[in-house]
């Protein structure tokens, strides 16, 4: 404790850290709560950098972005150290301070009386959180996305990740690809659908926009007292992208009938309340920041970005399970599937999705 605590005090506050716990959610980033003196309190993270390789991008990224916003919010009257992360400089002017062992941590201010759900019990909470995504994609519409750099390369790149999936094929190294043939060929069958998003953004009928990369439902902080949100958190796949990164991502994760390794597949499926939910809130944050032609192309977003997770669930399983945890040996493979249905029904449901997404605009 005493080791972190002195790690705490390399950082540019004027409160003195004297006390900490450590928070047990994520899985990325080590994380503590540091309390103070003075009654402030912080949030001192340690980056992994196995999987955030370059601090210094990372750092520049969320910096630049969370000033644009905090600006935004002061121009609004809002406050800023509520509605944004608040990261301090270490002692050495970095956002980032460097130990002895060569580990690299980062200290930001603590949001107060918010409230972080894991699941949606509600669509009145999926319009929210969809509202808080769009409001963010509004607040940094007018930010250079052209001034960001990948954190994680070709996060979102479809055609990588297809590319990625037929390396791993033809190498088979786990010696599965005779057993799952016609799940290689839904994912060969979709080569096309794969290289949607990209091929947009090249054309430039998609812009290049800043993309939060990880929309889930607890990467928003709500207001304990009133259920609104309050702070988009979790920055650290801040990168340039798409719109329909966000979107997809988002109703991939929270509009799915079932968890992501449900095994009967009649049991997947989209739920159109969720993400009519959903979109409302979202196209409603945007407050008209997108053009019509770019928000009509959300729902294609969900069906790309499921699509992409349910080849990467599969490229892992052909690797041999070297990349997510898994819990028994299938696992991925069920996963895949699962991401696989949900494909299937917004094919399906893809008319549907358009209908509902234009009424909002």
């Amino acid at each position: 404790m005493k080791e972190i605590l002195e790690i705490a005090k390399k950082f540019n506050i004027t409160s003195v850290p004297a006390d900490l716990c450590e928070c047990k959610v994520g899985h990325i980033n080590s994380t503590y709560f540091i309390y103070c003196t003075d009654g402030e309190k912080y949030v001192l993270q340690n980056i992994n950098t196995g999987v955030f390789k370059d601090p210094d991008i990372l750092m520049n990224n969320i910096v630049g972005v969370t000033a644009h916003i905090r600006k935004k919010l002061e121009a609004e009257g809002k406050d800023p150290l509520r509605g944004t992360l608040k990261f301090y400089c270490a002692e050495t002017g970095l956002y980032y301070y460097k130990d002895p062992e060569g580990r690299c941590w980062r200290l930001y201010k603590y949001v107060d009386h918010v409230d972080c759900f894991q699941s949606a019990d509600s669509t009145e909470l999926l319009e929210r959180v969809g509202s808080a995504f769009g409001h963010f994609q509004m607040q940094l519409a007018d930010y250079d996305a052209g001034a960001l750099k990948e954190t994680i390369p070709n996060f979102h790149n479809t055609p990588s990740r297809l590319n990625d999936f037929k390396i791993s094929l033809e190498k088979d190294t786990a010696g599965r690809a005779a057993s799952i043939k016609e799940d290689i060929a839904f994912v060969l069958d979709h080569s096309e659908v794969c290289s949607y998003i990209m091929d947009k953004i090249a054309e430039g009928t998609l812009p290049l926009r800043v993309t939060h990369n990880d929309t889930k439902l607890n990467n928003i902080l709500m207001d304990s007292k009133t259920g609104e949100p309050v702070c988009v958190i979790d920055l650290d796949t801040i990168m340039p992208g798409s719109v329909l990164f966000d979107f997809g991502d988002a109703i991939r994760f929270g509009a799915s009938s079932a968890a992501e390794d449900e095994t009967d597949l009649s049991k997947v499926y989209m739920r159109e309340d969720a993400f009519d939910a959903f979109a409302k809130g979202f196209v409603g944050g945007l407050e008209g920041s997108l053009s019509e032609d770019e928000i009509l192309e959300l729902p294609m977003g969900a069906l790309v970005i499921t699509l992409e997770t349910g080849i990467r669930f599969l490229t892992d399983y052909l690797n041999g399970d070297t990349y997510f945890r898994i819990h028994y040996p299938q696992h991925n493979l069920d996963r895949a599937r699962n991401q696989f249905a949900l494909v299937r029904d917004m094919e399906e449901k893809m008319p549907r999705m358009r209908e509902i997404v234009k009424k909002y605009i």
